[in-house]
């Protein structure tokens, strides 16, 4: 199908449709990603094993680690858009057959391990070509807006998707769970299908590279990732990611279970911490998506990472729930905030046509990596207690906001007006 160029839209990005359609679909299928994983650990548990329940739920991990860098390589030569509306529509029809199986039949580990590889390796193409689009369908200018809307947009996936997948798992069992978030799916496919996308640029390679690229698949990934490490921005800005997000998930997701249930704070302390930083972030998002543009971005990146690693180290020291809270709600609106500049930076800087890849790059440190880090966290929980390894994880986040006040190009980094 061919899509038609859009002119650059002169209206701010939250009043552009095209921009609004996109955000439409990427928020159906955020809220369906909710219900199904919701789904699918009632599922798994209903196996009868704890074993093959948690194998279940990691299965997911090892296709989008292996496949995330590829699902770039395919985005940049077929198309962000034609990945995104191929991979929802097979997420649909993967989650619907499994809701058809669970409603004739009971759940099994090995069709729940199945199911959760194939929707792994969906997402390892799904997850970098949702994020080289919005360069492609609105203004450089809006791109700061854009990221905060998305933001905002995956905060309130959670609010809204963990509840509904509860109350059809309460009312139907995880089948209907399960057919909800298909239809959540296909909604998308609609709205997806109607974006208007921005001409591509020539990317910019030099004569000897034009010459010499190669038109595999293969030699497309090793020539984006030697894009990213000869750009004077990009290189330094994945090492910033993949700092931030080495010292910040562990301590606020796994760690926040082992640190209530030491300092006896239970699952509503717990709770009321998640919701003080989700609280956070969720106001970082909205005031990047009313403002649209922070100046000296990098600089405020910096800043905003070595405060948000103090705030994870002071989590651990804190007496109580209420402390903690507080705290979560910095460290939320601070790590949010630096996050989104930092990925409005990478989507400025790349050259729209190797933005797949740098997408599947970044999205590798988030959605791939960093999990498998959750069993370090709890070992080195076990032996040295929260206050060493928050103080730890805390030091890794800063390393990254040390490192984007320490390189020039990253101090002085600037979004477009």
């Amino acid at each position: 199908m061919t899509v038609a160029a859009a002119a650059a839209p002169e209206r701010p990005a939250h009043r552009d449709p095209n921009v609004l359609r996109w955000l439409g679909a990427y928020t159906a299928s955020m809220i369906g990603d909710s219900v199904y994983f919701m789904a699918l650990a009632w599922a798994a548990a209903r196996t009868g094993s704890a074993s093959g329940a948690g194998l279940v739920l990691a299965a997911g991990s090892l296709p989008r680690a292996l496949l995330m860098l590829g699902g770039g390589v395919l985005a940049d030569r077929f198309g962000p858009r034609r990945i995104v509306i191929g991979s929802d529509a097979a997420r649909a029809l993967l989650v619907l057959g499994l809701a058809a199986v669970l409603f004739l039949t009971g759940p099994t580990v090995a069709v729940l391990v199945v199911v959760a590889v194939l929707f792994g390796a969906v997402d390892a193409l799904f997850l970098p070509a949702v994020g080289a689009l919005p360069p492609r369908l609105t203004a450089p200018g809006q791109l700061a807006r854009v990221q905060g809307l998305r933001a905002l947009a995956a905060r309130g996936s959670t609010i809204i998707g963990a509840p509904m997948g509860g109350v059809a798992v309460a009312a139907g069992g995880p089948s209907l769970a399960l057919a909800g978030a298909g239809v959540l799916f296909a909604l998308s496919l609609p709205l997806l299908l109607g974006l208007r996308l921005r001409p591509l640029p020539a990317p910019a390679v030099s004569d000897e590279e034009a010459v010499t690229k190669a038109p595999d698949a293969w030699h497309d990934l090793v020539d984006g990732l030697r894009y990213i490490r000869r750009h004077p921005l990009l290189g330094p800005l994945m090492l910033v990611i993949a700092l931030s997000e080495l010292g910040f998930v562990g301590p606020l997701n796994l760690g926040l279970i082992l640190l209530s249930e030491q300092r006896g704070w239970g699952a509503s302390g717990m709770g009321w911490i998640v919701a003080g930083f989700a609280g956070g972030a969720a106001g970082s998002a909205l005031l990047l998506a009313v403002r649209g543009r922070v100046p000296r971005a990098g600089l405020v990146m910096g800043v905003l990472a070595l405060v948000g690693g103090a705030g994870i180290a002071a989590l651990a020291q804190v007496p109580s729930v209420a402390a903690a809270a507080a705290i979560a709600a910095g460290v939320g609106l601070t790590a949010g905030l630096a996050g989104a500049l930092c990925g409005a930076l990478v989507q400025t800087a790349a050259d729209p046509a190797y933005l797949g890849r740098v997408t599947s790059v970044s999205t590798l440190f988030t959605y791939a990596v960093i999990p498998l880090s959750y069993p370090v966290t709890g070992a080195a929980v076990a032996l040295w207690g929260t206050g060493p390894v928050y103080t730890v994880s805390a030091a890794v986040c800063a390393a990254g906001g040390v490192l984007g006040l320490a390189l020039t190009v990253l101090r002085r980094a600037e979004l477009p007006r």
